[in-house]
């Protein structure tokens, strides 16, 4: 079953006995202390990568012919019913910036923290409000509403999809802040026709960060800019841990725990899976995919389920 998914491992259930203290007990000490050379280094190479893609975006020949994206031509609109629907209704086009709903909705709600969260909440949320203030007005003094929307919009925009297709680092590091709720690694790590959804009174903290979280491994240079983000399990285990002793924390996890763990390296069928059969809930199938409940309006499913690459 994992290989169907694209997985390499698909955890065993983790007994109902076992607590979410039980796990962070096995995890050693070091991996919750500060290490400010490390985290010096990690904002080193944020600003260093967000400055290197405004200089590029800057200095880009725009004029060159352009071979990263081409238009939908007349005459392919004209080709087939089926392909048009494709085009106009796709699914896949909406998924990846659904994390832009969530930030909307969650990180600008004081009443869905906790009281203690409060105050640097609003640290954050005051950081947000002063760039809006003070760096939009500048960019668009500098550059016009063109700049604006080249050197900050959409850098934003697609670090939001971020590496859905695996976009090039130099243009996907513009724009930092929204690198904790990038829609693909949110889809990726909780999304899989084997991972339940269960409600508050069903819900088990263990099993869940355990069983319902994914472990996925990306390309290096993504690790890297991303600061180890994939490395999912030990941040849903505690918040605590340093996003440089992530990898530490989960080499222990996989010690003590390593069979009740699910782990996937990127690929097009694990992608595949989510896309097409991930969508509506049911509590005892998990996930039913949208063309066998409503085939006559899910066109699009079928043809990301026909022309998406299958290998793994």
């Amino acid at each position: 079953m994992a290989e169907d998914f694209g997985f390499t491992q698909i955890g065993e259930e983790l007994p109902d006995s076992v607590t979410l203290k039980d796990v962070m007990d096995t995890l050693p000490k070091e991996v919750f202390e500060i290490n400010d050379v490390k985290a010096w280094t990690s904002v080193l190479i944020s600003v260093t990568s967000y400055a290197l893609g405004l200089f590029f975006i800057a200095k880009s020949p725009w004029l060159i012919e352009d071979t990263a994206w081409q238009p939908v031509w007349q005459k392919e609109i004209e080709s087939s019913p089926f392909l048009r629907k494709a085009i106009i209704f796709g699914y896949g086009p909406i998924r990846p910036w659904m994390s832009i709903a969530h930030w909307l909705i969650w990180h600008f709600d004081l009443k869905k923290f906790r009281p203690n969260e409060v105050p640097r909440v609003k640290i954050s949320l005051a950081c947000v409000f002063a760039f809006m203030a003070i760096g939009w007005p500048l960019i668009i003094l500098k550059s016009g509403l063109a700049g604006w929307f080249k050197f900050w919009f959409m850098p934003w925009m697609v670090y939001h999809f971020w590496v859905k297709f695996l976009i090039p680092p130099i243009i996907v590091e513009i724009y930092v802040e929204s690198k904790s709720m990038m829609s693909t690694f949110t889809m990726v790590h909780h999304t899989a026709p084997h991972i339940p959804f269960k409600s508050s009174e069903e819900w088990n903290a263990a099993q869940a960060q355990l069983n319902g979280t994914v472990h996925c491994n990306y390309p290096q240079w993504i690790e890297i800019l991303c600061h180890d983000i994939n490395v999912h399990v030990p941040h849903h285990i505690s918040p605590r841990i340093p996003s440089y002793n992530l990898r530490a924390a989960y080499g222990s996890i996989k010690q003590n725990w390593g069979k009740y763990v699910n782990e996937a390296n990127w690929n097009w069928r694990l992608m595949k899976t989510i896309l097409t059969r991930c969508h509506v809930y049911d509590k005892e199938r998990y996930y039913v995919p949208f063309d066998e409940l409503a085939p006559e309006e899910s066109q699009p499913i079928k043809f990301l389920r026909k022309f998406m690459p299958d290998y793994a």
